[in-house]
């Protein structure tokens, strides 16, 4: 990869690569920015809107496990060995690759660095652990086939783009978008349950 080579670029390549496209080989293709890129795949079925057949549980527990390593402090990625070898599907590779390059493009347009030292910070690290395993469970929870899991899981998209991109005002758009899917979730959820209980 050329130093100066866009995200968007090096993923969309790889994508269209003969490589293998496991969970595991990511590791070795995103090195240490692993964590941040496997979060971004994971999480961007659900965030897509494509019908995903209930795919998107799997990859959100994954998420969940990578968060929590996150917050353990740990930089380099652990998987159990079924989830290492667990392709990404043609849904992912195939599918979602326009709309994940667009979304990152898009993001590259206005992104530059900012708030570099935080990203290396320790204490900032585990923070975005935290948010990652937050928007994961969420999107998790969302009922089904009600687009309540897209804010969330956008958000956990945005901000771990925000880590490759080094960039906190990412970040804090990343958690903007999921905080704000978990309040539209809770709102429809309460209206629902005051229109259900008003019934009986």
């Amino acid at each position: 990869m050329a130093a100066d080579e866009p995200f968007s670029e090096e993923l969309e390549r790889w994508l269209r690569s003969d490589d293998e496209k496991t969970l595991g080989s990511m590791s070795t293709v995103f090195a240490e920015r692993s964590f941040a890129a496997m979060v971004l795949l994971l999480m961007i079925l659900p965030a897509a809107p494509l019908p995903t057949g209930g795919v998107t549980h799997v990859f959100e527990v994954i998420t969940v496990l990578l968060g929590l390593q996150m917050v353990i402090g740990r930089r380099t990625i652990w998987l159990p060995e079924r989830f290492a070898r667990r392709s990404l599907g043609a849904t992912t590779t195939d599918k979602a690759i326009p709309f994940i390059v667009k979304l990152i493009r898009r993001v590259e347009r206005f992104s530059r660095p900012r708030g570099t030292r935080l990203f290396d910070n320790g204490v900032f690290y585990r923070l975005i652990g935290v948010v990652v395993i937050v928007f994961a469970v969420a999107a998790a929870l969302a009922p089904p086939f009600t687009g309540l899991d897209t804010l969330p899981a956008l958000g956990a998209v945005v901000v771990a783009l925000s880590i490759i991109l080094k960039d906190v005002l990412v970040f804090g758009v990343g958690v903007a978008l999921g905080a704000g899917g978990i309040a539209l979730a809770l709102t429809v959820g309460a209206a629902l349950y005051t229109f259900v209980k008003s019934l009986l």
